[in-house]
């Protein structure tokens, strides 16, 4: 089956130029698409008025069946009629947000829930495009409104010797707001849904990294040998554990080096190490990075000396199901609960900025200030559901969309 959308005020009219019909809106009609006197396909047809539509706007649908050539003939018919052309990629989404169908927020869930690859990015871009973070930036709205409310009756009712009081829970429902933006902000961020949990394999030369690394994603991305010093730059490989995304990243052999290209290698190693979600050490015990994973590799050449927390053996398979779910433990804080929603750059940024402007406003006496502060901690929060200021990043994200959606 394929499905053509039509949105705007020429849907009516291409969906009658084309079934000879307009049907009862919402229920779907069989009906044969004719061009001229030629029958095209036998469709399901359906009409959806605006506003109550997706775009928000006059929207048809054809259910066709789904060959090429059928599809093919119905977009040159409806290419005919005058008024139409065909969408842009994340046209009908980008209509839906600016005919106030959904806010921006529920568009990036929309546009994650596209590109979704593990069950829990699903989940995640499913809370977003279901409007969680724009209900939870309405409530916030509605209590800095009333919170201004109050700031705003005090300077009316107030003159030049006489400041009217603010009433005295004003203090506590203020920290509490802010505490609520403190904690959101303190929640794992959205990217490492999108990108994977980043778990970098380290350790000196020809301790077993790369056949780690292949033997984890199941493939040889990593070039395998006893020459020290082989594997010289970053190998990033995404994979899914337990429906979770990791990036794991196998590196240089971390050692003094005269080779200058080797040198850059360790020099990477280090700083990738230095930005790890997780590390997963396979060199002397005692010189683990803090809070690493030590591994003794190869244990079925040899038994560990020194206390490891985990031995396993690529050659043998030993240890690496135990691996495994070790690495999914380890992620539990490192991402989003379950049902929680995960804030991606942007939304902190938008968040950050009301969060600070209501810490000033928690040491602010001077009541025309803390109006102004609060009209910036409102401005901030309706970038989040792209109320204001966010004209510049719209193309980048409907352009993620394909052509359709």
């Amino acid at each position: 089956m394929a499905l053509v959308r039509i949105s705007g005020p020429k849907a009516d009219a291409a969906l009658e130029a084309l079934a000879g019909i307009l049907p009862v809106p919402r229920m779907a009609t069989l009906a044969k698409l004719r061009d001229g006197e030629e029958v095209l396909d036998s469709a399901l047809i359906i009409r959806f008025p605006g506003p109550a539509s997706a775009t928000g706007e006059d929207v048809a649908e054809l259910h066709l069946h789904g060959g090429r050539a059928v599809v093919a003939s119905v977009l040159a018919a409806l290419g005919c009629i005058d008024g139409l052309r065909p969408a842009l990629p994340g046209e009908f989404t980008r209509r839906a947000f600016e005919h106030g169908r959904i806010d921006l927020a529920e568009a990036e869930g929309l546009a994650d829930l596209v590109e979704a690859e593990t069950e829990a990015q699903r989940r995640q871009a499913m809370a977003l495009a279901g409007g969680a973070l724009g209900r939870q930036v309405a409530a916030w709205q509605d209590e800095l409104l009333a919170l201004s409310a109050l700031v705003e009756a005090a300077l009316d009712f107030s003159d030049e010797d006489d400041v009217a009081p603010l009433p005295d829970a004003f203090v506590g429902r203020l920290g509490a707001l802010r505490g609520e933006l403190a904690s959101w902000l303190a929640r794992p961020p959205a990217e490492r849904l999108r990108d994977g949990v980043r778990v970098v394999i380290a350790g000196p030369p020809n301790a077993g990294k790369s056949t780690l690394l292949n033997v984890l994603i199941g493939r040889d991305a990593a070039i395998i040998s006893a020459h020290p010093g082989t594997t010289r730059d970053l190998i990033e490989a995404p994979v899914a554990f337990a429906g979770i995304p990791f990036l794991l990243i196998d590196t240089a052999g971390l050692r003094d080096s005269a080779d200058e290209v080797e040198a850059i290698g360790v020099a990477r190693a280090r700083a990738s190490a230095e930005a790890a979600d997780v590390i997963l050490w396979l060199g002397p015990p005692d010189e683990a990075p803090a809070g690493a994973i030590r591994l003794h590799a190869k244990s079925d050449l040899r038994p560990a000396v020194m206390p490891v927390n985990h031995s396993i053996s690529a050659t043998t398979g030993t240890g690496l199901d135990d691996l495994i779910r070790l690495l999914v433990d380890r992620t539990a804080t490192l991402l989003p609960q379950e049902g929680e929603v995960a804030l991606n750059a942007r939304h902190r940024g938008a968040l950050g900025e009301a969060e600070s402007a209501l810490g000033e406003a928690e040491t602010m006496s001077d009541l025309l200030i803390l109006a102004e502060l609060f009209r910036t901690a409102r401005t901030a929060l309706d970038r989040v559901t792209g109320k204001a200021g966010v004209e510049e990043m719209l193309g980048g994200l409907f352009g993620r969309f394909c052509i359709g959606k």
